[in-house]
């Protein structure tokens, strides 16, 4: 198998904490130090999330302003994904940092369960976060924690709310959602092959089924993600070093199945997103 794989680093997310892994980058200044690591490493999008002072999340546009210009300037070329996540804030503020105009967004397109909470992404905001993003020229990461959430993506971009070609995150492993197993894995990828020919996919896993997906992800020929936001241990008896750390066990795994990991060149070829 020789096509270049693209690996996605979550560097911080809104959930760990210092406590949690004294690793987690959460000031904007360990933020570009953890993803300039990581880009060394080999990850060619970083996908980003703020935090306030005291480690709580925010979609505050100048923090995010702040971590697209130092980005920008120490990871030359790598793609920036800015989060659009329903805990940073709530309704349209969770877009409000759009108009900086990413690489890429994440654009979860349908509600479902979460640990403790029900994850609620409206129709109407939903519409929202896609016209923002076809307005300012960004290209949307489907977050599909659920079956149903690769069939309204593929809605969405016949209704051209959303430009093809899709690339669809296949989330699994978060509690009381869709978990990390293996015949569903496989139909997703099916399904979205047979819906959206042509469409790239991630595979995605939370906590311990971080690395099985980074392995069946590879394996199957799609793309994948790591970082500190999905799972801060590297196995059971010990955290994990850091972002690069874990990005570097995902290049491991794709010298293992023979494919190579792509550049920051043909990330963005592959994405369709416009040279640097």
């Amino acid at each position: 198998m020789s096509n270049p794989c693209i690996i996605c680093v979550a560097i911080t997310g809104s959930l760990p904490r210092k406590e949690n892994n004294p690793a987690v980058p959460v000031t904007i200044e360990e933020q570009v130090e953890s993803t300039q690591a990581a880009f060394e490493a080999g990850a060619t999008i970083a996908h980003c999330h703020v935090r306030n002072d005291d480690q709580t999340p925010t979609s505050d546009p100048e923090k995010f302003a702040r971590l697209l210009e130092g980005l920008r300037k120490h990871c030359p070329g790598m793609i920036i994904q800015l989060s659009t996540g329903g805990r940073s804030g709530a309704e349209r503020e969770r877009g409000g940092m759009l108009p900086l105009k990413p690489d890429m967004a994440s654009l979860s397109v349908g509600s479902n369960n979460f640990p403790t909470r029900v994850y609620e992404n409206a129709p109407d905001l939903v519409d929202w976060l896609a016209s923002e993003m076809l307005t300012h020229d960004i290209k949307p990461e489907i977050e599909a924690f659920d079956l149903s959430h690769i069939h309204q993506a593929v809605n969405l971009m016949k209704q051209d709310k959303i430009k093809a070609p899709l690339y669809v995150q296949f989330v699994m492993g978060v509690k009381n959602a869709m978990p990390a197993d293996k015949p569903t894995f496989d139909f997703y990828i099916e399904t979205l092959e047979r819906l959206a020919p042509g469409s790239q996919w991630c595979g995605a896993g939370v906590g311990a089924n971080q690395l099985v997906l980074n392995e069946w992800s590879i394996a199957a020929g799609g793309h994948t993600r790591t970082g500190l936001e999905d799972n801060v241990r590297w196995d059971k008896e010990s955290l994990a070093p850091s972002n690069a750390a874990l990005v570097e066990r995902v290049a491991t795994l794709c010298e293992k199945y023979e494919r190579p990991v792509a550049t920051w060149q043909q990330a963005r070829e592959i994405l369709g997103l416009k040279a640097v």
